[in-house]
Formats: structure tokens, C-alpha cells, sequence
């Protein structure tokens, strides 16, 4: 019998159903697998991992890519890597190292993914010294879990079963943890239904390993559009199987990465926080380590069930940290204890805890209580401090607390056992019998009584090396931020003596290159003025002597003869000045300078300030003399113009104090309420603030001001508007009238008139003002005036030039005081730059670059490492060969012979014989004084009391030493440059180690044979040993033995990981709760 078309047909439609049906079953059953066990997955993403690699090449990298966005990469400075590199490479910075990523890894980047691989939960600024060793190592999270067996099991059970239940079920190796694929369509539908209802509450299906990969890389952690949740998933999932298709050790690395790092609310006084450790300092002031002791083996009491608690708060709150952890306390409490219930009856925790637990309150910390300091705190830290300050402003990272938070490892020059131990020495040095005992009691040191706590001390001490100039000492005992050798404005006194000397021999050098040339013909038809005792001392010279070599030259000018006595009046700094020595004794000697500079003497160099700024002034034969001779001489209304200009500026600057920050009412009361009965003064100040007002506003005002205003009529008021408009009179005529200073009238005006003006404007708009108000000075009955004011301005003129000259020589601030005082002082320094001022003279005149920061490795062992190095450092010569020394030579004899005597035999070497060892001794002892018009002393007020010495130690080795006490304490204190000397003797235990290691160079005060003629003035020269320099005397700087070779790098591979910190061991007694991996929910 034969089957009909249509049954045929029939069979056939049901056949195809069958098959349909069976192909969906097993579709379905290899799905349902799938995404319980993610064979295939595993299958194809290990296989694709093993393409994305990177590896670390030398030289900058073409196959980068630097993340853009997420508070991870941010944070950790990836993303700024691009910014901060541009700014090293302008720094005299290379890249010696860089990572380059593989072409899939590149591919991968340009889907939009995050780049996979195995990212550091705990990272942070480390700074090491030269030896390697941590200078400071923070760590960031500060508290964190390790390990994974590290983790009590309590906590990691709560854990998955808030936010990823299945991710540890070990029946599936190879499971994705990217996804619960349950979870996500109940999100999913939620998220469908709540168009429809928007009250609805939609749970989260995100997992641990998706939510890590949004708070870390997603912008401003968030997860904004379908597409950014796409994102997380698949870069989650391509970072899963990085180490292989089984999956375990990961999921357990995400359960350590997630409680190490989910973010939490900032809080107050701490800053941001990271992860269930600092979370628990943070907010709750609970400690990390106790609270993990307590949860090992949760027992069922009162301190295990509010350690627990508060664990169980924070892993609720990040859900809305900034409201549950703020505003929000009392929800939060609500939460928690609905979980507890639910968590008992899952198991987690026994029911004797949970309603243990549910009696407890949670207890937030008191953030308004202030911590209490460390005593030394910012002692201990000083270099380290100074270091982190120079490196956010190498960096251009506003705040010390985001440079701590980058992945950044440097290398400093730093020497940690000497720092340690200099600063351990001066905290010493408050202790009285500490202070006898090292013999710090006596002449020209402390006096039994001094309040030792006053006296602050800095040490830096520098070494030369063929890498430049390596700070390797860096202390204080000031317990503030502020860094005396850095940050200081001090008048160290003698110390100044120094750039003086230096000063003076430069002119020389100057003068030897100009004539030295010349026959003796020629010398004796070259004018000199008679005022430039320099210049005609030097052709005398040549005239007379044999021997025109520079150093001979410059032998003799420290040989030429100077009076101390301090009989003699100086006029300079715009007046007439007496000057002191130190020691009675000098006064009635006249000396060379040698002798002056080793013994410190004042007034020989008051008076060879004199000679230098004589030439400086002089140096033209005839100009300045013709100028001061010639009351017609065109350049002289050039001088007093000048003058005028500058000596009005000063009195605007007293005004603009005076009316600054008023509103012009304000100012017009300050300016007239001294005219109230005297109708011209205040008519004439009127108009000339108000020269648009008419007649009715100018008799309203003079109503309101005059005491008798009903004895003047409308008649009497508009011939005072007459009379006092303001083209009747001049500037200077209307403040004579109104008895005010002219200069403060225009600049109430001024102000009244532009609100908005600031001090630049009113020096810009006021200068033909100024110059009007000294028309008195211009008239040539008055010439007398006028030269001592020409001689004024000629004077700071020459100390610009002797300002210039300073600067190149590392003078630290931006102008000098125009006064012979600047010889002795008064024009202040800076210890760090006397210090580096020796670094010019030991290192023969060429001043190489002060290097703190030798290296910064960032982002070690991830596709962004990027490892900078300083490049050789480029010499600058600034002063010549030989004039370096001759003053290292003068240096010497301070100690051999001078005022540094007692450090003569300080530092022995160990085979014999003594270290090379030279230095300029200061002591300032600065005080506001009030003269008479006769000289007397009428007021003198202590300000501070400063003594340093600036030395070196052999050939490599030099720095600076200062104690100093501020305020009116000073007065108690009669030490001087004695003191530092003396301590430095001490430290000579403390130094040695550094000083003398790898061998050291001893010298004697003999010197390398000199160089005949000048070199020129400045020339760039690069760091030996690369280029052996041009002079016969040492190279620039001779690649010195190194205290001790910093360990090596070991190469970083793709796969290496960081290091985490190391948490003490747990008790052997402790079973490891994870080796039973039998579990799930």
C-alpha cells in the first residue's frame, strides 16, 4: 500500500521536528555546560592568551599603548606615563628601558580592552638609597591580604555569598569567572521589568572578577552604557585564562584582589580607601592583623562577633560607599544585620555569632581626634621628604599624597646609614649631658644654661662623581616641613667672604687676559682710572714682574695688603657706614689676604669690596668720572631719572600697603581724615581725585567734610572749585598744598580711579609721576645732591654686575644688597648653595649639576614599564682652573692655620697621613637696629644667630654645617663658626664609612701644576672620563671609587609578578582552610 503524497510529506515535517528537537536538546546540554564549566571558552582563550605577551627592550618603545582613563590606572600613574615622560625627557632624563607589547596584545587594545595581565593589588612609591637599601617604601593598600590562604574563611565564604557564589566551586577547573550566567539573566529580566515598574530593585549580576575590571579600568569606575559592561566581561574573561584553561589559582587571586582592593568612601584624614584593611583602620580605627586573628577560628564571642560585623559592614557598603559610610550609618546597621540572619542559615557563621553579632552596634572611628605626632616625624624623614617634594615637581603631581600612590620605584643618591646616623647625632644634641660630654661647652661653643632645644643644626654633605654630583646627606633637627639647607634665607656672615674672594680673582683672571698680552710699551699707554686701585695695580704688575703666568698673577693679588682698622667711615648703600672685627686684636694690623681670609678679618674685605666695586664702576677710563664732572653731561639725566624712578618706588610701595584691598570710599577717608578744618587742603585733594565732578558734587563733599560748613556759601565753594581745578597746579605743588605726599595723592587716585590695578600697574603707569615729584634734583644748583645720588645708582649698578657673577655661581636668591656689607654677609645665602659653591673650587672651576635622583622604574612587570635614567652630566665651567685653586688652597689654610684650626687633624687616613681638608668659616650675629642721628644705638633687638661652615674632604667629598637659633632667644647664645667646625670634627665616626670607602684620594695641600693663561670666561665641558678636559690639573671630575655597587637589576620578564609585601607567617597550629576545596553554594 502506498503512502500518499501528503503523508509523505507529513513524516518528513516530523522527522525534521525530531531532529530539530534533538539538535536542541544537546545544543542545549552542551550550552547549559558551557556556561556551568566553559570548556570552549577555556579551550580558545588560554590558546589566544598565549599571544598576548610583552616583553622589556632597551631604549624607548615603539609597541606601547598607555591606558587613558580609570581610577586604577590613574592612581597608579599609567595613565599619566606619556605626560611624565615628556617632562623627564625635558629634564636631562633617557628612556634606558620600555616594554614592548606583542602585535595581539596591541590588536586587543584596539577593540577597546583593557590590556590583560597580572595586575598588582598592592603598589607604591619606593625611594632607595645608593646602596639599594628603602628609604621609604608606601605601600598602598597599607593593609592587605598577601596570600590567599591568608584569608580567614569566614571572611571569603561572606564574601561569595554577597557577590559571586559560585566562583570557587571546584568541580569546574575551567569555569569562566567572568560570569554567572544565572545571575545575569535574572539582571537582565530585572532590568526589563523595571522600565515597567521603576521602583523595582534591580540586583547586580556582575561578578568579582567583572566588577574589579570596572572600579579599576572603566571611567571614573562606572559602568555607564551596555557597551562598558561588554567591556568589563570580555576583558575579564581574556585576563582569566592568562595563566592556562584551569581557572582555579585565578578565581582564588580574584577573591585576594577584591578584598585587597574594593573601593570604599575617602575618609577624613586618611584620604582614599582601598580594600577590607584599610577599610578597617579607616573608618572603624580597628586594627587588620586582629581583626584576622580573631576570624581564623570565629568563636562565639563579643569581640569575634564585632570583628565580624564590621567586616560584614564594609562588604555591604561598597555597594554605596560615599551614603552607607556617611550619611547613611543607620541603613547600613539595618543591612547588616538582615545578612546575618541570611548568612547563619546559609551556614557561614553559627547562630551563637550571629545573634551575638546582632547585638552589637557598629562603631565608627572618631575622625575630628587629631593623632598624636611622632616626636620626630619630620626629622627622621628630611631627606626623604625633600626628595618626594623634588619628584612631584619633576613630575608635575600637585600633591605629595598622589606622588605616594604611584607604581614608581627611584633610585636616589642617598646614603641611608650616614643619614641615619647624622640625624641620630643631632637629636643628640639636645640633651645637655650629651653636650658636655662631646665637649661642647666653652669658648666660642654653648655656655652652661643655653636652652639647647633652641639650636637648630643642617648637615649636607655632596660627593663628586663621573654621574655629576650626588647629594648623599640631607639632615636637620628641625621638627617642621621646612628644609634649612634648602629653604633657608640666612646671613651667615664670613661666609660671604667666600664669593667675595672669588669675585675678586675673576676680575683679575679678567684683567691678566685683557693686558697679560701686552709689551711693557703698550702697558704704559693704557688710562686707568684713579679710582680703580684693580686695574692700575694690575699694570703695575706686569710692568714689573718676570713672570705673567695667571696663577703667579693671582698669587700676588692675594698677596696684596689690605688695613683692618675700622676707624675709617664708608658711604655706600646710600649712607655712611662703620664697620667691626671680630676680634679686637686685627684693628691696628694691616694684612694680606691670605691672612685676611684665613683668619676671617672684616674689614680688609669691607675695604676690597670697595676696590671691586670701584672697578666695576671705573673700569671705562673717564666715563663714570666725566659723568659725575660734567653737570651738562648728557647720561647724567639718565642716572637721576633713573633715581627718581627707583627711589619713588620705594615710597609707592609704602602707600600701596596702606590703601591696598580698600574700596575707593575707604580710600578717600584714609586719604583726607587728617583735612576735616582746612577748606584748601581738602579742595585741592578733591579735584585732583575727582576731576570730572562738577560744582554741586565738590560743594556736597566739602559740606559733609568742613566743621564750619555753614560759614562757607555757594560763592566762597565755586571759587574754591575754581581755584583748585585740576590743571591749576602740578603733582608736587598739590601735595605741598594738601600736605600729603604727592606720590601717595597719584596713587589714591590711581586706585579710586581703577579698582582692578595691581602693583605692576602702578609701577608701569607711574613712572612719569615719579620722576616729576624729584624735579627738585635736576636743577643744577643742586649738583652736589646730585652726584651722591649718581654714585648711589653706580654703586647698585656694579653690585648688579657682582649679582650677575654670583648667580653663575649658584648665589641662590634674585638680587644682592648694593653695600660693602655684602662681604660680611648681609646680602644672606642658602646652605645648600655655599655647599655647592665648593663643589665649583674642589671640581677645578666646572660646576656640574647636584643629582638627588639617579633613576624612576615605573610600572615594573606590567606592558607599561618604563625605566628613566639621568643622562652623563654636561660641565659648565664658571670660573678658570686656576683661580679654583688658588682658593682651595686659601680654604685649606682655614683649617690648617685659620679660624677652622681645631678640625686639623679630624679625618686620619688609615695608612697615615691626614684627608685634604678646607673650608669658609660664617657666624652671623643679626640684630634690628635704631640709630641716633649721632650714631648712638638707640634700640637693638636680636633677630637670629647663625654659624656654618662650607668644607670638603679630599677630593670628592664636600658640604656645609650650620647651627642656627631664630628669634630673640639668640641672645642667650654666644657661639660661633667654632661650633659647626667642631661638630663636623665629631662626625668624623659617622663619616667615615662613606668618606673613606673604596679607597680614598688623599691629597695634601700641594696642587697640580697650574695653568699658565686664563681659559676662556665660560665654556660647556662634558663629564670626564668621556672627555678629558683641556687644563693640565685634575679632570673635571674623575669617576670616583663608589662607596659600594648598587645591587643589580635582575632582567624583568613578561611573566614576572610583583613581590607583595610579606605578612608575618600564621602559627603552624593553623590548618590551611582551603586545602578541602570540596565546596560550593
Amino acid at each position: 500500500m502506498f503512502e500518499s503524497m501528503e503523508e509523505r510529506q507529513a513524516n518528513r515535517r516530523r522527522k525534521i521536528r525530531r531532529i530539530l528537537w534533538i539538535g536542541l536538546a544537546v545544543f542545549s546540554v552542551i550550552a547549559l555546560f558551557e556556561f556551568t564549566a566553559s570548556p570552549l571558552q577555556a579551550l580558545f582563550l588560554s590558546d589566544y592568551a598565549k599571544k598576548l605577551t610583552y616583553t622589556l627592550g632597551s631604549g624607548p618603545s615603539d609597541s606601547i599603548r598607555f591606558p587613558k582613563h580609570g581610577p586604577y590606572d590613574l592612581r597608579l600613574g599609567y595613565a599619566r606615563l606619556p605626560d611624565f615622560s615628556q617632562r623627564l625627557l625635558q629634564r636631562d632624563f633617557e628612556i634606558s628601558q620600555q616594554a614592548r607589547i606583542s602585535s595581539a596584545m596591541k590588536q586587543l587594545s584596539s577593540y577597546g580592552l583593557f590590556l590583560p595581565y597580572r595586575e598588582k593589588s598592592v603598589a607604591g612609591l619606593k625611594l632607595l638609597d645608593s646602596e639599594g637599601q628603602a628609604l621609604l617604601d608606601a605601600p598602598y593598600p597599607r593593609h592587605s591580604y598577601s596570600r590567599f590562604i591568608d584569608i580567614p574563611r569566614t571572611v571569603a565564604y561572606t564574601l561569595l555569598f554577597i557577590e559571586n557564589r559560585e566562583l570557587l566551586d571546584p568541580n569546574h577547573p575551567r569555569r569562566n569567572p567572568a560570569v554567572e550566567w544565572d545571575r545575569l539573566a535574572q539582571a537582565v529580566l530585572e532590568k526589563g521589568m523595571q522600565v515597567v515598574d521603576p521602583s523595582r530593585n534591580v540586583p547586580g549580576g556582575s561578578t568579582l572578577a567583572t566588577q574589579i575590571e570596572k572600579y579599576r579600568h572603566s571611567p571614573d569606575g562606572l559602568t555607564l552604557t551596555a557597551g562598558d559592561k561588554l567591556t568589563q566581561m570580555a576583558s575579564a574573561s581574556v585576563r582569566a585564562y592568562l595563566e592556562g584553561a584551569d581557572t582555579r589559582v585565578t578565581r582564588r587571586r580574584i577573591v585576594q584582589d577584591y578584598l585587597n582592593t574594593v573601593p570604599l568612601a575617602a575618609a577624613p584624614g586618611y584620604g582614599e580607601v582601598h580594600g577590607i584593611g584599610d577599610g578597617l583602620a579607616a573608618w572603624f580605627g580597628l586594627d587588620f592583623d586582629a581583626v584576622n586573628s580573631l576570624l581564623w577560628y570565629p568563636q562565639a564571642k563579643a569581640e569575634t562577633a564585632r570583628a565580624y560585623k564590621h567586616v560584614l559592614a564594609l562588604l555591604i557598603s561598597q555597594r554605596k560607599p560615599s551614603f552607607y559610610l556617611l550619611a547613611g550609618r543607620s541603613q547600613l546597621n539595618e543591612l547588616v544585620n538582615v545578612h546575618l540572619k541570611l548568612l547563619a542559615d546559609a551556614g557561614i557563621i553559627s547562630p551563637a555569632l550571629r545573634d551575638l553579632a546582632l547585638r552589637e552596634p557598629i562603631v565608627f572611628a572618631d575622625h575630628k581626634a587629631k593623632p598624636v605626632p611622632n616626636d620626630d616625624s619630620f626629622v627622621d624623614n628630611k631627606a626623604t621628604n625633600a626628595i618626594r617634594v623634588e619628584l612631584a615637581k619633576m613630575l608635575g603631581v600637585a600633591r605629595l599624597y598622589d606622588l605616594d600612590r604611584l607604581d614608581l620605584t627611584v633610585n636616589t643618591g642617598l646614603h641611608l646609614p650616614t643619614q641615619r646616623a647624622v640625624t641620630e647625632f643631632f637629636k643628640q644634641l639636645r640633651k645637655p649631658a650629651k653636650v658636655a660630654e662631646l665637649g661642647l661647652y666653652g669658648q666660642y661653643l654653648f655656655s652652661p644654661g643655653n636652652d639647647l632645644s633652641r639650636v637648630m643644626y643642617s648637615f649636607t654633605l655632596y660627593e663628586q662623581t663621573a654621574a655629576g654630583c650626588q647629594l648623599r646627606v640631607q639632615a636637620d633637627n628641625l621638627n617642621q616641613p621646612f628644609d634649612i639647607n634648602q629653604g633657608a634665607k640666612l646671613d651667615m656672615g664670613s661666609s660671604a667672604k667666600l664669593r667675595t674672594l672669588l669675585t675678586y680673582l675673576q676680575l683679575v683672571a679678567d684683567l691678566h687676559a685683557q693686558y697679560a698680552w701686552m709689551q711693557d710699551e703698550q702697558l704704559a699707554k693704557v688710562e686707568s682710572s684713579p679710582e680703580d686701585a684693580l686695574t692700575q695695580w694690575a699694570l703695575q704688575y706686569l710692568r714689573q714682574t718676570e713672570n705673567r703666568g695667571l696663577t703667579a698673577m693671582l698669587e700676588a693679588a692675594m698677596g696684596r695688603f689690605y688695613s683692618a682698622s675700622p676707624k675709617e667711615a664708608f658711604f655706600t648703600g646710600g649712607g655712611l657706614h662703620h664697620f667691626v672685627n671680630f676680634h679686637p686684636d686685627d684693628n691696628n694690623k694691616v694684612m694680606d689676604l691670605w691672612e685676611a681670609t684665613r683668619n676671617s678679618v672684616n674689614l680688609p674685605f669691607i675695604r676690597l669690596m670697595r676696590d671691586i666695586v670701584h672697578h666695576l664702576i671705573y673700569r671705562q677710563p673717564g666715563a663714570a668720572a666725566q659723568v659725575l664732572a660734567d653737570a651738562d653731561h648728557p647720561e647724567r639725566k639718565t642716572y637721576l631719572e633713573k633715581f627718581a624712578d627707583k627711589e619713588g618706588q620705594l615710597y609707592l610701595g609704602r602707600f600701596y600697603k596702606k590703601y591696598k584691598g580698600l574700596a575707593p570710599e575707604q580710600m578717600m577717608a584714609q586719604l583726607i581724615n587728617h583735612l576735616a578744618a582746612n577748606p584748601r587742603r581738602l579742595a585741592a585733594v578733591y579735584r585732583y581725585i575727582y576731576p570730572q565732578q562738577d560744582l554741586k558734587a565738590f560743594s556736597a563733599f566739602m559740606k559733609g567734610r568742613l566743621a564750619n560748613a555753614r560759614a562757607y556759601d555757594d560763592k566762597t565753594l565755586a571759587r574754591l572749585y575754581q581755584d583748585y581745578g585740576p590743571e591749576k597746579y602740578n603733582l608736587t605743588d598739590r601735595g605741598y598744598i594738601a600736605q600729603i605726599h604727592p606720590l601717595e595723592l597719584w596713587l589714591a587716585a590711581y586706585l579710586i580711579a581703577h579698582p582692578q590695578a595691581h602693583w605692576d600697574d602702578l609701577v608701569k603707569n607711574g613712572r612719569a609721576q615719579r620722576v616729576e615729584v624729584y624735579q627738585w634734583l635736576f636743577k643744577a644748583a643742586g649738583k652736589d645732591a646730585q652726584d651722591s645720588r649718581i654714585q648711589s645708582l653706580m654703586e647698585i649698578e656694579a653690585f648688579q654686575e657682582i649679582h650677575r657673577r654670583w648667580r653663575s655661581l649658584g648665589y641662590p636668591f634674585g638680587s644682592l644688597v648694593p653695600s660693602y656689607a655684602s662681604a660680611i654677609g648681609s646680602s644672606a645665602d642658602r646652605p645648600a648653595a655655599l655647599a655647592e659653591l665648593i663643589g665649583v673650587i674642589i671640581n677645578d672651576g666646572v660646576r656640574l649639576p647636584v643629582a638627588s635622583i639617579n633613576r624612576l622604574e615605573f610600572a615594573a612587570g606590567t606592558p607599561y614599564q618604563t625605566t628613566f635614567v639621568r643622562k652623563p652630566p654636561q660641565g659648565e665651567r664658571v670660573i678658570p682652573v686656576a683661580v679654583a685653586q688658588v682658593v682651595r688652597r686659601a680654604l685649606i689654610n682655614v683649617v690648617q692655620e685659620g679660624t677652622a684650626r681645631r678640625l686639623r687633624s679630624a679625618y686620619v687616613l688609615p695608612e697615615g697621613g691626614q684627608l685634604a681638608l678646607g673650608g669658609k668659616t660664617g657666624t652671623g650675629d643679626n640684630r634690628y637696629e635704631v640709630y641716633a642721628p649721632d650714631g648712638r644705638v638707640l634700640e637693638s633687638r636680636v633677630v637670629n644667630r647663625v654659624a656654618t661652615f662650607a668644607f670638603f674632604l679630599g677630593n670628592r667629598f664636600y658640604g656645609v654645617i650650620t647651627a642656627y637659633v631664630p628669634g630673640e632667644a639668640a641672645g642667650q647664645f654666644r657661639f660661633t663658626s667654632g661650633l659647626p667646625a667642631q661638630l663636623l670634627k665629631l662626625l668624623e665616626p659617622s663619616l667615615r664609612p662613606l668618606v673613606l670607602a673604596g679607597g680614598p684620594q688623599p691629597e695634601a695641600a700641594k696642587l697640580p701644576p697650574p695653568e699658565e693663561m686664563a681659559p676662556p670666561a665660560r665654556q660647556v665641558l662634558p663629564v670626564a672620563p668621556a672627555v678629558p678636559a683641556p687644563q693640565p690639573s685634575s679632570p673635571v671630575a674623575a669617576e670616583p671609587p663608589k662607596p659600594a655597587a648598587p645591587p643589580t637589576k635582575p632582567e624583568v620578564k613578561p611573566e614576572s609578578k610583583p613581590e607583595p609585601p610579606k605578612e608575618p607567617e600564621k602559627p603552624e597550629s593553623w590548618p590551611n582552610p582551603w586545602k578541602n576545596e570540596g565546596f560550593f553554594f
